[in-house]
């Protein structure tokens, strides 16, 4: 399996000693995970190399023959103003770094200071290109209003502009390393939208997937980051874990919202560091795979109530993907029906039903609380009871009769449909308007708005005659 490169732009290091240049190389890849790297010992070499080759960030030493360093940073940031350079010097003095930044420079370090400090400086180098490039990619997208792959989207149908943006967005963050948080109600699709990023960002690895809900701390350390031989009792081999599994790939965690706090620690050190220990191990691995979340519950709010870590909440919402309910996609319905028909068609042995015409205002008018799953739920068990050529809506009114909502007067004065700055309406206006906002949603199906006003057809029909004799 061919590796993935990361970053997904090049780092180019820049030096006329040879030595250093595989030291740096070697350290990075090892400490940071970089492995996406060009050498270059020849300044003369650095114009060419840029304008030939995909590169985001420079490592630069200043002391060289034919071209200086201080020359070449001043090229990059007229010529390249898209490449960020961080300066490492042989010389540690202050005058050089200052002279350093105001001519362009990210950073500035000494090859003698502690690798660490380089190696973090890389970090937020790379971070904060990453991030650049994002946006412009973004920027771009919206610009166009096209999507460059809609092929990475056929499994989620949809004709709703919101979605459409949102597949605009995921392509935008594909080629990021960053983790991706995907939120919405039960049953929206969230693994759908997590497979289409992982298609999307075009790594090599596969998608590996765990649904994190329920998992104690030892459980969900053992799934993530595998195991020595003698662990724990009964762990009576060494196992692998799924962020091993996911090299090079993706592994999307589900129902984060669920995880333990003792957890959480653990989840913001493989997303901070890179890093994790499998359980009975004091050898630290590095992670090479790109991580999504998915969650039904506020984040925001566990994270107010003490549920959720702040530094993991904020770590974790660096690209954030919503997706809306389906009572917000309303014209997603009629697309989804015909589509979950001929799946339950082929599944039963049975022929592709019609619906009749009232069917499509009476499933826009429910609210759907369990999503696309529970549409294709109905759709499925409509489907089984299905024998003559027009499909029943027995099932369908069912099921939306039994969650038919209760508004309470609580309710009501909370979702006010009065406007305080005009004169009450009397009970004969309000009762009018009703009539036709219900025959409005009804698509002047007198038995669906009969339904919606809770009333009986002949009393709305003869309503219907009042109005139209005012």
């Amino acid at each position: 399996m061919k590796k993935t490169l990361y970053p997904d732009f090049g780092v180019l290091l820049v030096d006329d000693e040879s030595s250093w240049l595989r030291t740096i190389s070697m350290t990075l890849a090892i400490e940071a995970g970089v492995t996406n790297v060009y050498r270059c010992s020849d300044s003369r070499e650095v114009r060419g190399i840029l304008s030939q080759n995909d590169i985001g960030l420079v490592l630069l030493d200043l002391n060289m023959p034919h071209i200086s360093g201080m020359d070449l940073l001043a090229m990059v940031v007229e010529e390249f103003p898209q490449v960020s350079v961080i300066v490492v010097s042989g010389m540690n003095q202050v005058d050089t770094a200052v002279k350093s930044m105001k001519k362009g420079a990210l950073d500035f370090f000494v090859k003698t200071d502690d690798v660490d400090r380089l190696i973090k400086g890389v970090q937020r180098a790379l971070r904060s290109t990453e991030l650049e490039r994002e946006n412009r990619q973004m920027r771009s997208r919206f610009f166009t209003g096209a999507l460059e792959n809609p092929e990475l989207f056929e499994e989620l149908v949809t004709r709703s502009s919101t979605m459409f943006s949102v597949f605009q967005y995921i392509e935008a963050i594909a080629v990021s390393s960053r983790p991706v948080l995907i939120t919405g109600e039960s049953g929206v699709g969230k693994e759908l939208v997590a497979r289409a990023i992982h298609k999307a960002s075009r790594r090599s690895g596969p998608l590996v997937s765990v649904n994190v809900a329920g998992l104690d701390d030892n459980i969900f350390s053992s799934t993530l980051f595998g195991h020595k031989r003698g662990a724990y009792t009964g762990a009576e081999e060494s196992r692998g874990g799924m962020v091993e599994q996911a090299a090079y790939g993706t592994l999307f965690l589900d129902e984060i919202g669920d995880l333990s706090i003792a957890s959480q620690v653990k989840l913001l050190r493989l997303l901070q560091e890179g890093e994790y220990f499998p359980l009975g191990s004091d050898v630290v691995k590095r992670m090479n795979a790109r991580v999504i979340v998915a969650t039904h519950q506020d984040l925001a709010a566990s994270q107010a109530e003490g549920r959720l870590r702040k530094d993991l909440y904020y770590r974790l919402c660096g690209h954030h993907v919503h997706i809306p309910p389906l009572r917000e996609r309303k014209e997603d319905i009629a697309l989804l029906l015909d589509l979950f028909l001929a799946q339950a068609a082929k599944e039963f042995g049975k022929k592709m039903p019609s619906y009749p015409k009232e069917l499509i205002p009476l499933l826009e008018n429910y609210s759907f609380p369990g999503n696309i799953r529970e549409f294709k739920g109905m759709v499925f068990d409509a489907m089984t009871l299905h024998k003559s050529r027009m499909l029943s809506m027995d099932a369908f009114k069912r099921v939306i009769d039994g969650h038919a909502p209760v508004h309470d007067r609580a309710t009501l004065q909370t979702n006010s449909v009065f406007n305080d700055e005009i004169q009450l309406p009397s009970l004969k206006e309000v009762a009018s308007l009703l009539v036709v906002e219900a025959m409005k949603r009804s698509r002047g199906n007198q038995s669906l708005a009969a339904r919606l006003l809770g009333i009986s057809q002949p009393a709305l029909s003869k309503r219907l005659k009042k109005l139209s004799e005012e």
